[in-house]
């Protein structure tokens, strides 16, 4: 699905970098908390459209809950607008309701756009770097910090593989669940992501508990507990890096 625009313009513009300066940002700061480049930064402060998966980067380095976009939002981040995204899932459809369809396909899109990024960073550079020495990386702010240094672009690849077949199994309708860690992880993940673009859309921005879906589907809320804490995991953790492939088993059936 190609990635929409927010209209630019300059007075979107303006607030932009009179909103910078009002947090003392430079233009490089406010790039690197945004998870794009300076010459990015520098277009949209010159009137230039922002890529929607973007706009979260942006709110997030200027601490807004959303963009000032004139009339208050846009219709480019309307719920509807993803029913007919590759990766809208039935099932969750079904099970939890449109926003938890939505909210997956949109933020599924946003983390492998990240993933592809640092992927694309991490070639040029020796084997066994990792996402914490390539500067503006968005993944490094959002994974379990205690394993950083394990997130090298051997991992970030198979990240993207286990992600790119979750988005095939919610195209085609199957039952979601998280078979490992990783996937867990990932859940996790494309449900924070996908928080801007959620609550954006006036429809929904009522439905205070939308993120619950996730935790109903992965039945517990361990992932936080043991991966988002200040705890040190031991190697024999089950949470432990190690163990992130680790098929997880389920009373009921297997997928």
């Amino acid at each position: 699905m190609a990635q929409k625009s927010i209209g630019g313009g300059m007075k979107l513009a303006g607030k932009i970098k009179a909103r910078r300066n009002e947090l003392g940002l430079t233009i490089e700061e406010a790039a690197h908390k945004a998870g794009v480049g300076i010459k990015t930064w520098c277009r949209y402060e010159a009137g230039e459209s922002i890529r929607q998966d973007k706009s979260r980067g942006v709110c997030r380095a200027l601490n807004w809950k959303l963009l000032p976009i004139e009339n208050g939002e846009s219709d480019l981040l309307k719920v509807e607008n993803y029913r007919t995204h590759e990766a809208w899932s039935s099932y969750l459809e079904e099970e939890f309701g449109e926003t938890a369809a939505a909210s997956f396909a949109v933020g599924s899109d946003i983390l492998l756009d990240y993933i592809k990024e640092d992927l694309e960073a991490l070639s040029s550079r020796p084997k066994g770097t990792h996402i914490g020495e390539i500067g503006a990386s968005w993944l490094a702010s959002i994974l379990p910090p205690q394993f950083l240094t394990e997130y090298t672009y051997e991992f970030l690849y198979l990240m993207k593989t286990r992600l790119i077949h979750l988005r095939i199994l919610a195209g085609a309708g199957r039952k979601m669940r998280a078979r490992n860690t990783l996937e867990e992880i990932l859940y996790l993940l494309i449900v924070d992501e996908s928080e801007f673009l959620i609550e954006s859309d006036s429809t929904l921005r009522t439905e205070k508990d939308w993120k619950e879906w996730v935790f109903d589907l992965l039945e517990d809320e361990d992932v936080i507990t043991y991966l988002y804490s200040n705890d040190y995991l031991s190697q024999d953790h089950e949470y432990h890096f190690s163990h992130w492939l680790d098929e997880i088993c389920y009373a009921d059936e297997d997928i």
